[in-house]
């Protein structure tokens, strides 16, 4: 059996890692979970995740720049931007997409959010 893809959740909200957790986890994903970038940085320095989903807006940082960090060394690894902030097409075409691989919204079902993790991941 093949071994289960591997899942980084960055969020400074406890309740958002703990729903997504539980619903990767139910559909077979591992799930590593980090509260700020440094713990987020840790965990890909242990091993590079098959995906990674963060937040726009972090205490102390932001997602996008997050991403951008762990890229440098890591320019393939498939990218899930989760996040409150709304943006106007042209800006998620323009600024977001050319940084991540996907944006959604958290107020997105969770039936799509976990739709587009399996599209990331197929790929």
């Amino acid at each position: 059996m093949p071994e289960p893809k591997h899942i980084l959740i960055v969020d400074d909200e406890p309740s958002i890692r703990e729903i997504l957790c539980g619903a990767l986890e139910m559909s077979g994903y591992r799930v590593s979970q980090a509260e700020s970038p440094a713990a987020a940085k840790r965990i890909v320095a242990e091993g590079l995740p098959d995906l990674i989903i963060t937040d726009l807006q972090l205490e102390y940082s932001d997602g996008l720049e997050l991403i951008s960090e762990i890229k440098v060394q890591h320019p393939n690894v498939p990218t899930l931007l989760l996040t409150g902030v709304w943006f106007d097409e042209k800006a998620i075409e323009e600024r977001i997409l050319k940084r991540v691989s996907s944006y959604i919204v958290k107020t997105a079902p969770l039936k799509t959010v976990l739709a587009e993790i399996g599209r990331l991941l197929a790929t």
